[in-house]
């Protein structure tokens, strides 16, 4: 098997030591690995960080970002001659217009954040002071009584798809295969989201105990800690409280942790593509099923969680599956909700899960100007209107109106906005960040760009978006991830909701996904 008689693992650390694709490099990776050079030729250019290594400063293009005027910041880099490149997005959306450089990553302002209280899984503002006696109790407990914990929790997957974890955790523990391990996906990239890294930064032995009683619970005796190339302070905040952990006695030497930088490439985010990245290879989703929880990473039986998911596992253990189940208002605990774009404090707001965009932009002291969108959950959620200001902002409920929670990534925007520019950026996003595995999703994000890009050189011509409806329903049913699925779902829904700022009287033409038989008007 290539993977295990190549070293292939070891293919993407190699490229990083050599500081990206540079002449010779694929090359030399390949008399270290084994691995055919032309493979390694096409792992490092799929990735943003390897394939341009000499990009210098990275300027973020992300909607928040565009709306600060990133625009500007990139034309006083190259007046300046300084060198200068575009980035999708940096994850940096409270501190808009954000660049980043590699060589010298500089902290981000500290953003808003919510008054320290007890009734807060996570508390950010708090102090990370873990005694671990979560992980201890849960030693003491067993296996059952944690998975029947979180199963009374209600925990749901906090990075997007909002899965319940006892599922996973479960699944993973009935797997015959006793090979196991425990992956961290800190690979935050959705726009407009944020809040993983101001839990690595402030509250990482939450993360460290979180995973550690998973491993201990279900078997696992390597933990990955998979952390986005651009968040190289939040991974030293990790490792810090690590090492504090294992030195003051809280943590045993049965464990082994492993750190992995992501690399730039925010389809990374998805479970399977992943793993395909910590295995060395082009970060591309996999199919599924088989599920990771039960062939993996290595094939084996693999629990991924997000960061902010396994740091609410230790108050889920010390205070009862019951007490997290009660801080939540239509679904079950607290949740941390980014905010950015135009509004008075960008940052990250701790809430019950189903609280309203109306109270949070309190706690975030309202709106710069007149509210006239929102993106509940990053750029896969697409736009809701200013009078969706009082939805319960929650799994189930946003998705009956047509978007998600996703990452809880939320983008303020005011009326200076032109909608058919916010919809381009997002898709100039999506384009830029598709793996290109499918052909809905490869050829799909790039008819949107370039569609949006003839109607701006045509406004009010809206006969170019004619076959739009079509393009759309072929990426929702045949692409093979959820970046596919939700790529067109800001387009459409700026259409349906601001069908003016497209030429038309009245609602775009919708298409039914339900209907078997293919495309057509609903």
């Amino acid at each position: 098997m290539l993977l295990r008689n190549s070293r292939r693992e070891e293919v993407l650390e190699k490229l990083d030591e050599a500081g990206g694709l540079r002449p010779g490099v694929a090359g030399k990776v390949h008399l270290d690995t084994a691995v055919p050079a032309a493979d390694i030729y096409g792992v490092a250019t799929f990735y943003h960080l390897l394939a341009e290594p000499d990009a210098g400063v990275r300027v973020c293009q992300g909607l928040s970002c565009k709306m600060a005027d990133s625009d500007a910041l990139m034309a006083d880099f190259k007046q300046r001659g300084v060198a200068a490149s575009y980035a999708s997005c940096l994850g940096r959306c409270d501190a808009a217009p954000a660049y980043w450089e590699a060589q010298a990553e500089a902290p981000t302002l500290t953003p808003g954040l919510s008054p320290s209280h007890p009734d807060q899984a996570i508390d950010l503002a708090g102090q990370d002071d873990q005694p671990y006696d979560a992980l201890r109790t849960a030693r003491e407990r067993g296996a059952d009584w944690v998975c029947q914990e979180l199963e009374t929790s209600g925990l749901q997957g906090r990075g997007g798809a909002g899965f319940p974890s006892f599922i996973k955790w479960n699944g993973v523990r009935r797997q015959a295969e006793t090979e196991r391990y425990i992956v961290l996906n800190a690979d935050e990239g959705e726009p407009g989201t944020f809040k993983d890294r101001e839990v690595m930064l402030r509250r990482p032995h939450l993360v460290i105990e979180g995973l550690a009683i998973a491993a201990h619970m279900l078997g696992a005796e390597d933990i990955y800690l998979y952390v986005r190339g651009e968040f190289g302070l939040a991974r030293d905040s990790l490792a810090a409280a690590l090492h504090e952990a294992t030195a003051r006695g809280d943590l045993d030497d049965s464990l082994s942790w492993h750190f992995v930088d992501g690399h730039g490439a925010y389809i990374c985010g998805e479970e399977t593509a992943l793993l395909e990245a910590l295995e060395g290879k082009r970060g591309m989703p996999r199919l599924k099923p088989p599920f990771p929880v039960e062939i993996g990473f290595r094939g084996k039986p693999t629990l991924i969680q997000n960061v902010e998911t396994i740091a609410c596992v230790p108050a889920v253990l010390l205070r009862g599956g019951e007490w997290f189940r009660s801080q939540g208002r239509s679904e079950a605990g607290s949740k941390l909700y980014c905010l950015s774009g135009h509004v008075a404090r960008p940052g990250v707001y701790e809430a019950p899960l189903g609280v309203s965009l109306r109270e949070l932009l309190k706690m975030a002291g309202g709106v710069v100007g007149t509210l006239k969108a929102f993106s509940p959950g990053g750029a896969s959620s697409g736009f809701l209107p200013a009078n969706q200001l009082d939805i319960a902002l929650d799994f189930k409920t946003l998705a009956g109106a047509g978007s998600m929670l996703g990452s809880a990534g939320i983008v303020i925007l005011n009326d200076t906005v032109d909608m058919v520019d916010a919809a381009l950026a997002q898709a100039v996003f999506f384009e830029d960040e598709s793996c290109g595995q499918c052909a809905p999703c490869r050829i799909g994000t790039q008819i949107l760009r370039q569609t949006l890009e003839r109607y701006r050189a045509s406004p009010g011509d809206a006969s170019v978006l004619e076959e739009i409806p079509e393009v759309m329903w072929g990426m929702g049913e045949a692409s093979i991830c959820g970046l596919g699925q939700a790529a067109s779902w800001p387009l459409s829904s700026a259409l349906k909701y601001f069908p003016e700022e497209f030429g038309r009287g009245d609602q775009f033409r919708q298409i039914d996904r339900d209907d078997d038989q293919g495309p057509g008007e609903s």
